[in-house]
């Protein structure tokens, strides 16, 4: 399907989903876009439409979209849409749950329109893609493993610009998961369950140990206090004199931050 692809985007917020459908209705591939403002309007224009592609928020009011989902796995007679879904930091057990409800692939707020587009044209030409992964500010090109040298050397620069010390076990736990989550980023919904474990089996302890040493780094980074680089990573999303990212949030700020460098060179 190279024309006309039916586009149902549905986020609460009606700012979004006018730029959003703005944004789409301008592509070469003559998107048709509809919005819808909670799940409920979202479910109707799905039962009309049959849309080729939904763009899904998943915390929305009256209908969330897990139980988008749920409804559309419910009506196994109507031709199942892609669906890309939007999430957010801190929403790691939802975004599981989705991944069991059969989401085709997930973009963490905020994100890059370009690379919005490349997904839904991957997904809607039949292009071969893997199941239920993350997108941030990543192309494909930044995450493959021929460029795990170079990535390794970024994020050591990065971790020391930050002030993580190099002495704790935090430091290599950080490490790992950073350049784990680029080459996967859907560990991102599997902290505790897949990236922790993986991580404790590397250094042969327990996952329990992984976050707690994560955690002791990520609090000795803030209380050196390298306030420009902390700025610069995470001002955007977060008071950083007020607060600490959780080690989600950490992970995750750093690996997409990499992933914008290495999209830059």
């Amino acid at each position: 399907m190279g024309k006309g692809i039916k586009i149902i985007v549905a986020d609460d917020n009606r700012n979004f989903c006018q730029m959003l459908q703005n944004y789409l209705q301008t592509k070469e591939y003559q998107s048709i876009v509809t919005v819808a403002y909670n799940g409920l309007e979202a479910w109707e224009l799905i039962q009309t439409q049959e849309p080729d592609l939904i763009i899904l928020d998943l915390v929305m009011p009256n209908l969330d979209g897990l139980g988008v989902l749920e409804r559309i796995n419910a009506r196994t007679t109507m031709k199942r849409p892609k669906i890309i879904m939007l999430t957010a930091f801190g929403q790691e057990t939802l975004t599981h749950q989705a991944m069991m409800l059969g989401v085709d692939y997930f973009i963490l707020k905020p994100f890059d329109l370009d690379i919005l587009s490349q997904r839904i044209l991957s997904l809607t030409q039949d292009i071969p893609s893997v199941s239920s992964q993350f997108s941030s500010s990543a192309s494909p090109s930044t995450t493959t493993v021929g460029n795990r040298r170079d990535l390794t050397a970024e994020v050591t620069t990065m971790m020391h610009q930050i002030g993580v010390p190099a002495h704790v076990k935090g430091y290599q736990y950080i490490r790992d998961a950073i350049l784990m989550v680029v080459e996967d980023v859907s560990l991102l919904g599997a902290v505790t369950k897949e990236l922790y474990p993986g991580i404790a089996k590397k250094y042969n302890t327990a996952s329990s140990r992984v976050e707690r040493g994560i955690r002791h780094a990520i609090e000795l980074a803030w209380a050196r206090g390298q306030t420009d680089t902390l700025k610069r990573i995470f001002g955007y999303s977060m008071n950083i004199e007020r607060q600490k990212p959780t080690n989600s949030e950490f992970i995750a700020l750093l690996a997409d931050n990499l992933r914008v460098m290495s999209k830059a060179s």
